[in-house]
């Protein structure tokens, strides 16, 4: 689906937008008036961990869940462990923020990345392309991998390290798996009408 036909959040739709009509997430930096969608600003990712700030829209997260997309061996073991009605703690932190239900939605069907099992990185999304155990899912030609999921967590914990922004996420209580995010048109669909009553 093209990104222009995808329903935007209110708060999405109110976010800058770049020369292609893109909205630009809140923690996105911007390098001489165009945004760079693979990497992170650091005091804006901080600024949304400590203030509770959705990651894509900026706007407050209210207490409870918390949603994220995560793809390939993340996204299958939560999902069985929701199946199996097991507890699922992944102690890896990363460095990607949590979202509203309806932003996360919106985020997995445009962002090309996320949208696809074949998609792979065009861009590193950290500096000097060396991986570590955090970010090599990150670098330039990593590929998302079969199934994506939004995951919605009971909650989340965060670090604000002198290089960097980390989060733990706990607790799964739902997980919505995607192949082709298309699949995710109805959940979002229903999410925005919730929010409009």
């Amino acid at each position: 689906m093209r990104f222009d036909l995808v329903p935007k959040p209110p708060a999405v739709a109110a976010r800058p937008r770049d020369g292609r009509g893109y909205p630009v997430p809140a923690i996105t930096p911007w390098e001489d008036g165009t945004p760079q969608f693979a990497l992170t600003d650091y005091e804006r990712s901080a600024a949304c961990a400590r203030e509770r700030l959705c990651s894509v829209c900026n706007t407050l997260m209210p207490r409870g869940t918390v949603w994220r997309v995560v793809g390939g061996a993340e996204a299958v073991a939560i999902g069985e462990a929701l199946a199996a009605d097991r507890p699922y703690r992944n102690t890896a932190p990363t460095t990607e923020g949590p979202g509203h239900r309806a932003c996360m939605l919106y985020a997995s069907m445009v962002c090309p990345y996320l949208a696809r099992s074949n998609a792979r990185r065009r861009v590193s999304a950290v500096q000097g392309d060396v991986p570590d155990g955090l970010t090599a899912h990150v670098l330039r030609g990593a590929a998302r991998g079969g199934t994506g999921a939004v995951v919605g967590f009971a909650e989340y914990e965060y670090a604000i390290t002198p290089s960097r922004v980390v989060f733990r996420f706990l607790d799964p209580v739902e997980w919505l798996p995607h192949d082709d995010a298309d699949q995710q048109l109805p959940n979002l669909q229903e999410e925005l009408a919730r929010l409009a009553r």
